[in-house]
């Protein structure tokens, strides 16, 4: 098997909420890298922007972001990106993401936020205003930028302008604008197993295996693993991606074949809702390691 970067030394972190701020920087326990969500530390100074700084200075940040709406026709927030420009200036991370998604659009004649990561069509038009608007906040912030894969519980048929397969369109995202990607392992679990409920796939795992044998491995810069839900009343049948469990067996077993495909690439365990003691979270980064290095070798 031929990995990208055989040779870099593997990296994992956790995502930093709110219940473990304090708790996390007492104990300091044995992490690569913390991520927070660039959106809760945009007001400027105040006790959450010192516990972000505190953190700062004993783990490389990452910046993970839910509001730019990348992928808007109406172009970016002004506000939004003045904001997250400062909080890069300030805090220097060491990666700075968002979502293939959008969330900015005109209704009732005026400009709205829909407070959610809407799904895009994967055509031309929606890669070529992507592009566009990747390259504009790299421009701004002066560094390559991250692009994080969608689970997404809707889909575009348009009537023209044919679909590209959504790791074509990720793959011409990045060519084209120099952007690396955030490739989450459990929203192409959670979007494979809600496709075979529909009917649009017969095997999720190899469907999700060959999603990322198709993504182009020197355009992968950080994997995301995280937990879902999987629902089922009178209403119907569906799998959310909620951040709320441990990661399951088949997002691990993924999780080993990301890792052979794209090398010692650095990876976050995301839990974001019901969430339980740091012991627990700390237990399933550790994990991450021990596959990952089950896949490269204890040198990583």
């Amino acid at each position: 098997m031929n990995l990208p970067s055989p040779h870099r030394p593997l990296q994992t972190g956790l995502g930093w909420r709110q219940p473990h701020y304090a708790q996390l920087l007492q104990q300091q326990p044995a992490l690569d890298f913390l991520e927070v969500h660039s959106e809760n530390f945009f007001a400027p100074g105040g006790a959450t922007l010192a516990v972000l700084e505190r953190g700062r200075s004993s783990y490389p940040v990452s910046l993970h972001g839910v509001g730019l709406s990348l992928g808007s026709a109406l172009g970016l927030d002004d506000w939004h990106l003045d904001r997250l420009a400062e909080l890069v200036n300030r805090i220097d991370p060491v990666r700075v993401s968002d979502h293939a998604s959008f969330a900015r659009a005109t209704y009732a004649g005026s400009a709205v936020h829909a407070a959610d990561l809407l799904p895009l069509p994967f055509t031309q038009e929606a890669l070529d205003v992507l592009c566009r608007n990747v390259q504009r906040v790299q421009d701004r912030l002066k560094r390559r930028f991250m692009v994080e894969n969608l689970s997404a519980y809707l889909q575009w048929t348009p009537a023209s302008d044919p679909s590209l397969e959504e790791t074509d369109f990720l793959n011409a995202l990045a060519s084209r604008t120099g952007c690396a990607l955030l490739v989450d392992i459990n929203n192409i679990y959670v979007n494979a197993q809600n496709a075979q409920l529909a009917g649009l796939c017969a095997d999720p795992l190899t469907s999700c295996a060959r999603w990322l044998e198709r993504i182009a491995p020197q355009a992968v810069a950080e994997l995301h693993l995280a937990g879902h839900c999987h629902v089922q009343d009178e209403h119907g049948e569906i799998f959310i991606d909620d951040h709320g469990s441990r990661v399951c067996q088949p997002v691990w077993d993924l999780y080993r074949h990301a890792v052979g495909c794209f090398g010692a690439v650095p990876t976050l365990l995301e839990w974001d809702t019901d969430i339980p003691a740091l012991e627990v979270l700390l237990t399933e980064v550790e994990r991450s390691r021990d596959e990952a290095w089950q896949v490269l070798g204890s040198g990583a």
